[in-house]
């Protein structure tokens, strides 16, 4: 796949730069596969659109509290953004900046870098817990008055550099009418990274820890209907669809053609132009369907991104 064909013009008002004061009054695009028939609604009448004995599945991850507005020794800002523990004594893998001027041994306030790892990722380590901001996307750029609202309401393992987002419209009277199960899939370093080779295939997709309990996979492997809510979740979902231990790490990389095995429905947001998101999301329903639901998105002035509207696709 070109990644010329994840290209989109989207106007820079539909990036919604605040969640809705109501998780679930945002909108939802409802596409179904079978007949193409398109549907506008609204998030909170998501259950009138799911087929019945319909298990949901979210990713119960929860965001770090991961940037850390530092300073260099002798001055000048610096920054951190924790993408994931690597292990006891603080160790810890993170994007660092302005990486030009850090180097190895270099302490700023309870950060130690410890070795570059290309791409502006270092190997630190940090005094303490992580104490910082909720980690929002640089498309965002206004102040998140609660921080709780770049958290789903399920959020319970701590662990991710950003939020799975498909997550965030439900609210716990929503989910009370739903048959749910959870799995875990911390966010890493791919949400922050475009790609930028020519052909999908050339992109190196980095790995990301999942665990599912046995229990929950066994009521998943089951269902008789899979809903993912977020492609975060569909990873984990067809990772162990592919016999994958129950606790691991996935490197996954979902383009159109991919065979899905235990994923029947797909709850997602709107995702950035030449993102391996975007692919996951076109193998799922086709990419000039998907093309084509986007143009439709940005014409009837859906909101996109984090904080933006949902689509269901059946």
């Amino acid at each position: 796949m070109d990644t010329a064909e994840l290209d989109y013009a989207l106007p820079p008002e539909l990036i919604a730069q605040r969640p809705l004061e109501r998780r679930d009054h945002s909108r939802l695009l409802v596409y179904e596969r079978a007949s193409g028939e398109v549907r506008h609604r609204r998030f909170d009448e998501l259950t009138e659109e799911l087929a019945a004995g319909t298990l949901t599945v979210v990713n119960d991850t929860r965001v770090l509290p991961a940037r850390l507005r530092l300073q260099r020794p002798g001055g000048g800002e610096a920054e951190v953004l924790l993408l994931e523990r690597l292990g006891p004594d603080g160790l810890w893998e993170g994007l660092a900046r302005p990486s030009r001027r850090l180097k190895a041994g270099q302490r700023l306030g309870p950060v130690e870098l410890l070795e570059p790892l290309g791409e502006g990722r270092w190997r630190l380590r940090l005094e303490g817990e992580p104490a910082g901001e909720a980690p929002l996307p640089p498309y965002i750029t206004e102040p998140l008055g609660d921080p709780e609202r770049y958290q789903t309401v399920y959020a319970a393992s701590e662990g991710s550099a950003a939020a799975p987002t498909a997550g965030l419209h439900f609210t716990p009277e929503l989910l009370g009418g739903l048959e749910v199960e959870r799995v875990t899939l911390h966010v890493g370093l791919d949400t922050f990274r475009p790609v930028t080779v020519e052909s999908l295939a050339e992109h190196e997709l980095h790995s990301e820890r999942y665990e599912v309990a046995p229990a929950a996979w066994e009521r998943i492997r089951s269902a008789s209907h899979v809903l993912a809510v977020g492609t975060t979740t569909v990873r984990v979902l067809e990772t162990l669809a592919r016999g994958a231990p129950l606790e691991g790490r996935t490197e996954l990389f979902v383009l159109p053609g991919f065979d899905f095995r235990r994923v029947d429905a797909l709850l997602t947001n709107f995702h950035l132009p030449r993102s391996t998101l975007l692919a996951l999301v076109m193998a799922f329903a086709g990419v000039e369907e998907i093309r084509r639901l986007y143009r439709l998105a940005i014409e009837e002035r859906y909101r996109f991104y984090s904080f933006g509207d949902a689509m269901l696709v059946l």
